[in-house]
């Protein structure tokens, strides 16, 4: 169920779970961070003997947590809700061009939206950089600079931030 900025009100109900990109990238963090964890305090312990069999230990047992972090999160998404909503209310935005299309816009959104399957929890702010460093590579055919984009990314973020609260 997709929730207004304003207010907690049903906007555009889809199905949840359907968007896997989060528990794909909860997978491949999880598994690293564990991998890299259990493979140093193994190595320390039983020498480089034990540490490489530790990091594939870690690998295997990082990655089901970090997947299932992931999925609790990507459950908690429905990307075409999320589409509905911002092609219903993009209009009403404070950035909002009357000559940019919604089909401009869009990438930017969904941008926002991926960046909160990979960054939920932390400020907009906090990430913001690492986003205007990649959106060349995620703009697609959106004629937005960052300047504009980050407007809609942080829109699309923050909605999400404030609806999982």
């Amino acid at each position: 169920m997709a929730y207004s900025n304003e207010a907690k009100t049903q906007t555009n109900p889809g199905k949840l779970g359907e968007h896997t990109l989060a528990g794909a990238v909860g997978a491949a963090i999880g598994a690293t961070a564990a991998a890299v964890a259990v493979g140093a305090v193994e190595g320390a312990a039983l020498g480089t003997v034990a540490g490489l069999p530790g990091m594939l230990a870690g690998v295997g047992v990082g990655g089901v947590i970090g997947a299932l972090a992931g999925k609790e999160t990507a459950s908690l998404i429905n990307p075409t809700t999320e589409d509905a909503y911002w092609r219903d209310n993009y209009k009403n935005r404070a950035y909002f061009d009357s000559l940019t299309s919604y089909d401009s816009y869009a990438p930017a959104y969904r941008y926002g939206i991926e960046a909160y399957s990979t960054y939920a929890g932390r400020k907009f702010d906090e990430i913001e950089p690492q986003l205007a460093q990649k959106w060349d590579a995620a703009r697609g055919t959106s004629r937005l600079t960052w300047e504009t984009a980050k407007l809609a990314s942080r829109d699309a973020y923050e909605r999400l931030c404030q609806r999982n609260a």
